[in-house]
Formats: structure tokens, sequence, C-alpha cells
């Protein structure tokens, strides 16, 4: 087996010479396993199952020589389609990895179905994609089902635990609508055109029996028990039939070519049932609905006509007792009014009293005024002199240097200004030449000379 190509940094040559931790090893094996196996289908027996309390499945699968530990997520196991149990032959989807914290090499298992229906399920997915691609599932094709129909005809086996569902769903939902019974068999080699009969008899006898949709129903079952409902025959004479069929085969999780090409899929038998007779339960709630709104509005109607009557015979009172009502009131409004004006006096009392008390804190101080304008004063002149000295001090320092920089004083330090005949100072001996007159400033005088001799500096 070969392994995917490593990076310069995880070369085996770099990985020797270095010292990993156990942690760092598990990791690195992970990575190379699951970059040099693709996700693929193994084979084999269940045992050791365990179903963790978060959904989990954690299992061994093994055969005659071998086994390899598996473990299959929540979400993923809550698609299967069947429960695994001990002892069961399954295939599984997985990815080859490692349990980095107990260094476990493992499975982690993306799908699992029983052996030996891998074949059937590729034939439903060629079927189902080949239907598709004819618009045969388009929903809009799909016919609305009656809210209110005259009758249901039933497709499925008359000893069917599912007819039994059926009948007992809809004698409890909707007992006055008539049932048809169009007996198919929905299991075995010719199930597919017993049942193709049995759609094409209800269509044909419609009318006759006074059905206006098709139930069409199986219990669960495995894949090879549900085969009569992939078949492609079936598929296109349930798009053939002028009535609406629905669709009730298996469980929940179970999905045929039947339900892609029904009207309408139901979960379950009962589920197709209660779909079926929905218009008729939805109704008579919504009769119940209307009759509890009716007897609320009833009586709410009779509390507003009974208030109102209360309300007139308050209203009938004597001349003398609304006087004294009258007095009572006056006198209450009168109390109130004075208590009123009490109190606004005294929030007028109050805010004077603040305003005065601000008005006495912003009154300025003179006194302190002056003392802090006498102390920033004598701090001005202060700050003037310091300024001042410092400016002195600097101004003497400058006339130093520049006293000392003066010709003058270089020339007093030794230093002497030679010229040429024209007055020009020279500053190289090739300015020069012998026999030349020149002049040579000292610091006490100046001396006229003649070049003799010229010699150049010193390597």
């Amino acid at each position: 087996m070969k392994f995917a190509s490593q990076s310069p940094e995880a070369s085996p040559l770099s990985l020797s010479a270095q010292v990993l931790t156990v942690s760092a090893l598990n990791r690195l094996a992970r990575e190379v396993l699951e970059s040099a196996i693709p996700l693929l289908w193994v084979s084999g027996e269940i045992s050791n199952l365990t179903r963790a309390a978060s959904g989990h499945l954690y299992f061994t699968l093994k055969d005659e020589q071998a086994q390899v530990r598996c473990a299959m997520w929540r979400n993923r196991a809550q698609l299967l389609p069947f429960r695994p149990e001990n002892g069961m032959r399954v295939e599984a989807r997985a990815l080859v990895t490692v349990y980095e914290v107990r260094g476990d090499y493992q499975l982690g298992v993306e799908a699992l179905r029983p052996a030996g229906i891998g074949n059937l399920f590729e034939a439903f997915t060629r079927l189902k994609e080949k239907l598709a691609a004819e618009g045969l599932f388009d929903t809009a094709v799909k016919r609305p089902l009656p809210p209110y129909p005259r009758g249901i005809g039933i497709v499925t086996s008359p000893a069917a635990a599912a007819l039994r569902d059926v009948l007992v769903t809809l004698k409890r939902r909707a007992p006055q609508l008539p049932v048809v019974l169009y007996p198919a068999p929905v299991q075995g080699a010719d199930a597919p055109l017993r049942l193709v009969a049995a759609l094409e008899a209800a269509a044909a006898r419609a009318a006759e029996d006074g059905i206006d949709l098709v139930l069409l129903v199986r219990g669960g079952g495995s894949i090879e028990d549900l085969q009569a409902f992939n078949d492609e025959g079936l598929a296109r004479a349930i798009r053939r039939s002028p009535l609406p069929v629905v669709c009730g085969v298996g469980h929940e999780t179970d999905f045929t070519i039947a339900d892609f090409a029904a009207d309408l899929r139901a979960p379950t038998p009962t589920g197709a049932a209660e779909l079926a007779s929905a218009g008729f339960h939805a109704a008579r709630d919504r009769v119940l609905a209307l009759d509890q709104h009716l007897a609320r509005a009833m009586q709410r109607r009779l509390d507003t006509l009974a208030q109102l009557l209360d309300r007139a015979a308050l209203r009938l009172v004597h001349p003398r007792q609304r006087l004294a009502a009258a007095r009572v009131q006056l006198a209450t409004l009168e109390r109130r009014l004075h208590d009123a004006g009490t109190r606004q006096l005294q929030r007028t009392d109050e805010r004077l009293a603040r305003l005065g008390l601000r008005l006495r804190g912003r009154r300025p101080d003179l006194a302190r005024a002056r003392a802090d304008q006498h102390q920033l004063a004598a701090r001005l002149r202060r700050g003037l002199d310091t300024v001042m000295q410092r400016h002195r001090l600097r101004l003497e320092a400058l006339q130093d240097h520049l006293k000392h920089l003066a010709p003058d004083a270089v020339l007093a330090r030794g230093y002497s200004i030679t010229r040429d005949a024209h007055g020009h100072i020279l500053r190289s001996v090739q300015d020069i030449g012998v026999g030349d007159a020149v002049s040579v400033q000292l610091a006490d005088g100046r001396l006229d000379a003649e070049v003799t001799a010229t010699q150049p500096p010193r390597p």
C-alpha cells in the first residue's frame, strides 16, 4: 500500500531525528491513514454493540480471521433505516482513522446497510435518477388531494396489518367516509403487476364505487420486502392514474420509488389515512372551534348587556342622594384645590431658598482674588528674572566662544597668515614659486620675504 506524499517537514528522514510526544505520534498516524486510504465499503459481522446515551454507536466489525473497532456518530446513526444488532452481517461505508486518545485504530462509519442489499440499493438509485430525469417526480405534476373526498380506495393486501391501521384511523377521524378495498399482494415476484392492476381497477371503477382518492399502503420491512414498490411499472401506473395517490409504505425512514411517484408521501400507513381524512378532521376541529367562539361571543354579549343594565340601575337614584353626592364631590375638589395651592407655595419657597444659596455661593471673594493677583505678579517677576539671567549667561558664553575663534587670538597662539604679492592668502605650496615675494602676518606685525625653496608635505 502506498502512502500519500509527505511534506519536507514530515518526511521520514526529518521525523527520525525528532523526539515525538505520544499525542503527536497518534496525530501523525491518523493523518497518514486518513489521507492514504479513501472512504470505502467494509463487510463483516457486528459484535460488542454499544448504544451510548448520546446516540453514538460503538461496535466491532469482524470476520473469521480479524476484527476492527467502529464508531458511528449520532447524526449518522439516527438516519439508519434498520436497528443494528449483534451477529448481524452488514456493509459499512467508513473512513480508516485512529482514535488519538487511546491510540486505537478504528473505522469512522458514515453509512451502514445489511449485507447483500448493495445491488438492490444501486438498482433503486439508478431507477430513481432515471425517473427523476424524465420529470416523473416533479412537484408540478403532483395533484392536490381533495379536501372532502366522497370515498377512499385502498390498494393493499387484505391480510396486511397496514389495512387494519388505515381502517382504524379512518373510523376514528372520518367514520362517515366510505372505503373500498382493491386487493393486491404487497410482496413477491408478481406483486408489482398485481399492484398495477389494482390501481387501474380503482381508476376504472372510481365513478361506480364513488371514490376520488387512492391509498397505496404497506407495513414496514426490509428492503427486499419493500422491493415490489420499487418497480418502474408501478411508478408509471401511479402517474397515469386519474385519481390522486397517497403512498404510505413502511416506516418513516423507508423510501421507495412509489413514494417519489405518488402525489403525496405519508411516513406510515396510518399517516396516509390521516392525510386522506385531514379535511374532515380539520372541518370537525373548525366546527368545534366555531362553536366555542360562538358560545364565548354570546357570553360576552350577555355580560355586556348585564353591565349596561347594572349601570342604568345605578343612575336611577333619588335627587336627594345625587345632591348629597355632589356636595361630597365638591368638598373633595375644594380640599384637593387647597392642597394643590399649598404644595405649589411650598415648592416656590424651596426654589427661592435654593436660588438664594446659589447666589451667595457665586458672590465673588475680592480679598482672595486680590491675594491671587499679588501672588501671580510675584511669580511673573521671578519668571522674568530667571529668563533674563539664563539669556545673559548664554550671551556671555557666546562672547567667550567668539573671542576664542577671532583671527587675532589664533595668531597669538603661534599661527601666521601668508599672502602672495597680490594679497591672496596662500593655502598650498603649489600656489607660489621660488623667487616670489610673500608677506607673513604675525600677531604683532608683518614680515616681507622671498621664497627660496618649496617643500611638499611629507607622506
